[in-house]
This record gives C-alpha cells, structure tokens and sequence, in this order.
C-alpha cells in the first residue's frame, strides 16, 4: 500500500493499492496498441487534444492547486503558478511541434536526402514530488506531440496528483492508454525499464536515482534523460546592485520552500560586499513568514516529510559544527508537521555539507569570495552544473561570465534561474544529461532518421 500524507499536519490523506504485475502488464500491451495509431495522428489533431488540456488546467486550478497543496506542502500562490505554466507548455507544444519536427533536406551526391523525426514508442517518466503537475508536463506535452505514449511513475507522496494528471488527458479526449499514471513502488522501476515494451526513459530527481536508472536503462540500451539535482551558486560581484541581488536571491532559495533543484543554494559574494550583503541578506529572509500553505499570506510551508526536513537540519548541524555561521532559524520549531524556518548559514567553505551537498529546503548558504575570479571559481567547484547566476551592473562583463564561465546547464544574468518552455533546461556533471522543453527537449524522444534516395 501506498500512502499519501499531509506534511503540514503529518495526516493520512490517502491510501492506494500498488499495481499488480499482471495490471502493469497489460497496461503496457495497451500502451504499444495505442502507439501505433497515435503515431498516424496528424500534428492538427494532437494539438487539438493538447489545447484542450490546456483548458482543463485552467478551468480546474483552484482544484488542482489545492490539491497539490495538500500532498506536499506547495504555498498555494505557488501552486496556481504551477498549474498556469503547465497550461503554457502544453499550448507551446500544440503549435510549435509540428514545425519542431518538419523533415530537414540536406544537400549531398544523392537526388534527395534528408533528415526526418519518428516518434520511438512508450516512454517511461519517473518523476518527482516537489512539481508534482509541472514536471510531468514538461515531460508529457513534447512527448505526446511527437507522437510517443507516455507511462508515469510518480513520487508516491503525490498519488492524487499523478491520477489527476492522467484524468487530464483522458478528459482533454486524448485516445485510452496514450498517456497512463501506475501507482507502483521505486523498488520496481527497474524491471520496468527493462521490459521491452518501454523504448526511453525520462528521470527527474536525485543523482543515485538517476544512477540507477541510467545504468539499468544503459544495460538494455534505452535512451535516458536525466535532470538531476543542483547546488546553485549565484555568483555577486562588487558592483551589483545590492538590494535587486539580495531580494532576488532571497526569492529563489525560497522558491517551493527551497525544494527546487534550481532554487538558488549557494550565494558567493566578493569580500568588498560580502558583509553588507550577508546583513541585507538576513534582514529580508527575517521577513518570510512560515505557515500554512493554504494560507496566502505565508511565504513557505512545511518540507515535504518529516524525514526530508530532518535531513536537511542534520545539513545545517554539520556545517555549523563545520565553522559556518548560523545567523538565522536552523532549528526544528514546536509545530505539527514538517516545519523548518528560513535558515542563514555564512562564512561557509569547501568541504562543508551546505557547500558540498544539495540543501533541499529554504536554507541559505553564503560564502565569501577574495574577488571575481575567486567567485567564479568557488562557483564552479561543485559535482552539479544545473544553473548559475551572476549579479553585475555591468551586463556585458555578466553575459561574458555566464556564456564562458560558470559551468552550468542553464546561466542567468541579475535573474534567478527558471525554466521556460521556450527554451532548453538541462544539467552538466551530476545534474545530469539531455534537455527539456524547447525544440531540443521534443527531439530527445525521437528517432532522428536519416533517409537518401538514390
């Protein structure tokens, strides 16, 4: 039995029953019949299903927000957003697939030869509890759109979610079985990527899952993408605007209470500023409030378990016991559920948990730079590469450093790191490999078919 449970009260919401093997099974056969007419549809007809999705989410976001709230602790304001992105990227996809996909002529000794893409068939998304609507959209809308059928397993803290994803669709008049939610637990996702029926795999979540996933999909070589974890640095340089980078900064460590692959981790702030940042820096996190995720005027809410914030103060202990400096919260409050309080941790070095690990919570790790090469180095040392920010009024010497520099999958210039579906996301190193969104993200699950005719 699964269970889905409340982390800002710590109450059972709800208890599924785990797919049986035989269920799963003819689920899949289902899933490689339904292929085969999906993949005839023309992009018109798809798009009209994918709009009409879009419209469901719209017409049902208080529904789903509030739900989402209630499996992980999502602050409703937040929740909404969600629920309007993921309409944003399946309208994207309706009217850009086709065109993503068009055949590429390509002039060589032949009398015609070109490049063509060919949906592979059903791709499995393994997916996370922190966006438990956005990930599986940004998975699902190009993958559907190039003519896949997509099979989810998702966290199993947001059973209620991965149904009413799978509702969407089938409301929306997708065809049965193109997309399907299966309630199952972790231990059986590797038998599932080796059965052949499943042609690719798409992973959003921590590097030993995405280990095991990839070497597992490796074996039976099936194509993986993997988004993985971060550790963030944003990267302030002596002549930032300092009260746009601290509130900026603030904002996204906060961001999903700091359960956000791309929610900024480390700030690394040159020596000239660094005090007067760090007391900015405090002074507004003083600000958030913590509370009820339903209430509005709470800025985070509870982790998403009991188990993941004790974790994460168990971070916070070390580095402290490290020399870092914990200038704010760093304690587990007398409250019901999994509460922890805006955290400010300084003076924090290499070899550190809050510098070395990925602190998923709203905890703030700040680390003093000699001067700009010293930051972009400190910047750089990290196992991740997901994204990276720099703060400069010098825009230019900013794009520089973001284009040459910092080692990351994604790099903003006095922005927080976001994703769009207008452009591709992905990680380096233990973040992981492959793109998302964009016309990269909807050509990593096809067969990119190269055709000469004589």
């Amino acid at each position: 039995m699964i269970q889905s449970i409340n982390p800002a009260n710590n109450q059972l919401i709800k208890t599924y029953q785990e797919i049986s093997d035989n269920d799963l099974s003819l689920i899949l056969k289902n899933m490689q019949s339904a292929f085969e007419n999906w993949k005839t549809c023309s992009f018109n007809y798809r798009a009209s299903l994918m709009k009409a999705a879009a419209e469901i989410l719209r017409s049902k976001r208080e529904e789903y927000s509030q739900l989402m709230t209630l499996e992980m602790g999502k602050p409703i304001v937040q929740s909404r957003a969600e629920i309007d992105k993921c309409a944003w990227v399946c309208e994207y996809y309706a009217e850009n697939a086709e065109k993503f996909l068009l055949d590429e002529l390509i002039q060589t000794d032949a009398s015609k030869s070109f490049v063509t893409f060919q949906p592979l068939g059903v791709v499995l998304a393994v997916m996370p509890w922190n966006f438990p609507f956005w990930q599986v959209f940004r998975f699902a809308a190009p993958t559907l759109m190039a003519g896949n059928v997509g099979l989810l397993k998702h966290a199993s803290n947001v059973s209620g979610c991965s149904l009413a994803i799978e509702e969407i669709f089938s409301e929306a008049g997708f065809p049965d079985f193109v997309f399907k939610s299966t309630i199952l637990s972790s231990s059986r996702v590797k038998d599932l990527i080796a059965n052949p029926i499943i042609q690719a795999v798409s992973l959003t979540g921590s590097v030993p899952a995405g280990k095991s996933v990839a070497s597992t999909a490796g074996f039976n070589i099936k194509k993986t993408v993997l988004e993985l974890g971060g550790s963030d640095p944003y990267v302030v340089l002596e002549d930032a605007d300092l009260s746009e980078a601290v509130h900026t900064c603030v904002a996204s460590r906060l961001i999903n209470g700091g359960q956000s692959c791309i929610a900024a981790k480390r700030f690394i702030v040159v020596e000239k500023v660094y005090d007067k940042f760090v007391e900015m820096y405090v002074d507004y996190m003083k600000q958030k409030k913590m509370g009820d995720p339903i209430d509005e005027s709470n800025d985070i809410g509870p982790q998403a378990s009991v188990k993941l914030r004790d974790e994460l103060h168990d971070q916070v202990l070390r580095s402290s016991n490290s020399g870092a400096k914990l200038l704010l919260g760093g304690f587990i409050p007398d409250l019901p559920g999994a509460y922890y309080p805006p955290t400010v941790l300084a003076d924090v070095t290499p070899g550190m948990p809050a510098f070395d690990e990925e602190l998923f919570g709203p905890v703030a790790a700040i680390v003093k730079a000699v001067d700009e090469t010293d930051a972009i180095n400190l910047a750089n040392k990290s196992v991740f590469g997901l994204g990276a920010a720099v703060f400069t009024k010098d825009t230019a010497k900013g794009e520089k450093i973001a284009r040459e520099k910092l080692n990351a999958g994604t790099c903003f210039v006095n922005q927080f790191v976001r994703s769009d579906p207008r452009l591709p996301f992905g990680g380096i190193k233990e973040s992981g490999y492959g793109r998302e969104l964009s016309i990269f993200g909807i050509r990593e699950f096809v067969n990119i078919k190269t055709v000469v005719v004589k």
